[in-house]
């Protein structure tokens, strides 16, 4: 069910939202979170939809705050409630305000935040260089950029180590969560030789390369290097350098990866690109500050080489 509620104010949709929660029974004492994304009109429903796959395993209240597009004139708010149905296992609250109102999201969100619930706050398109500086990453327990959505992802990433504070994650960090596994697992195996050089290969700008090139230099203390392609697959090809021979990863159509190590049999796994509802399920998982990914973000990044190669 959608409600509308056009010019209204975020008072006046938090007694609606009570008014929802008599009449249908303490829906709301099973959200575990606040989760407030800021979107643009062309993202809200693709961020509704995953937030809503996600609220099946985190139940959420989602609030998507947008400008109100091509509005002129006073300040204006206008609102839905999506429950049900529409609402996934969360419950749904979009607004859209004019420029005065969006410009202090968190006193506009405010009056619709769960009483004593943490608060996650997400940018599906990119997010600040300083999220813990935003007003809203300000209230936040925890801050979720996306570095692959934005127009300079590489940059983008590199700003955002230099503004890192705890409670800072990027969904580029969960999605390297299931090859950082295997990785760990192949190097554990004998002969147990060190790394001596560590190379990451994917698509062009795409940021998880120079994080899971970061964790692993950092982790097997040796030199990493990022390989840029063509390729539109993200990680395509991971190769640990030892001197019994490499370990290689390798994961050409982004769906199956291929395990080779020295005297061992060929293994394949299926290994397909994480979709963003898994993305953001990971994170929504914790709520405490993330360490690894600040000191992957803040000190691995530095030592990563990266080389472009076309075909």
């Amino acid at each position: 069910m959608i409600i509308d509620m056009p010019d209204t104010t975020t008072n006046a949709v938090g007694k609606r939202l009570a008014h929802l929660r008599d009449e249908g029974g303490a829906v709301a004492l099973g959200r575990v979170l606040t989760l407030v994304v800021i979107a643009s009109e062309a993202d809200i429903e693709g961020a509704v939809r995953t937030a809503n796959e996600a609220s099946h395993e985190h139940p959420c209240r989602v609030v998507v705050v947008a400008a109100l597009p091509e509005h002129e004139g006073p300040a204006r708010l206008d609102a839905e409630i999506r429950v049900g149905g529409d609402a996934g296992a969360s419950e749904v609250v979009v607004l859209r305000g004019s420029a005065p109102m969006t410009a202090h999201t968190d006193t506009l969100v405010m009056p619709l935040l769960l009483p004593d619930a943490p608060i996650v706050v997400w940018w599906p398109a990119g997010g600040p260089d300083d999220p813990s500086s935003d007003p809203m990453g300000a209230m936040a327990q925890r801050r979720i950029t996306d570095t692959t959505t934005s127009g300079s992802p590489v940059a983008m990433l590199h700003r955002l180590a230099t503004s890192y504070r705890p409670g800072d994650t990027d969904l580029a960090w969960a999605r390297v969560t299931l090859w950082r596994g295997l990785l760990a697992a192949a190097v554990e195996q004998p002969p147990y030789d060190p790394v001596t050089a560590v190379r990451v290969e994917g698509q062009d700008e795409h940021t998880s390369l120079d994080l899971l090139a970061g964790w692993l230099g950092r982790r097997l203390r040796c030199p990493s290097t990022v390989v840029r392609t063509d390729s539109d697959d993200a990680i395509t090809r991971v190769v640990l350098e030892r001197k019994s021979g490499p370990i290689v990863l390798d994961r050409p159509d982004g769906r199956t990866v291929t395990i080779q190590q020295p005297g061992k049999p060929d293994r394949r796994m299926a290994l397909p690109i994480r979709a963003l509802s898994e993305a953001l399920i990971e994170e929504l998982r914790r709520l405490d500050p993330d360490e690894l990914y600040g000191e992957v973000l803040t000190k691995g990044l530095t030592k990563v080489e990266t080389v472009r190669e076309t075909a």
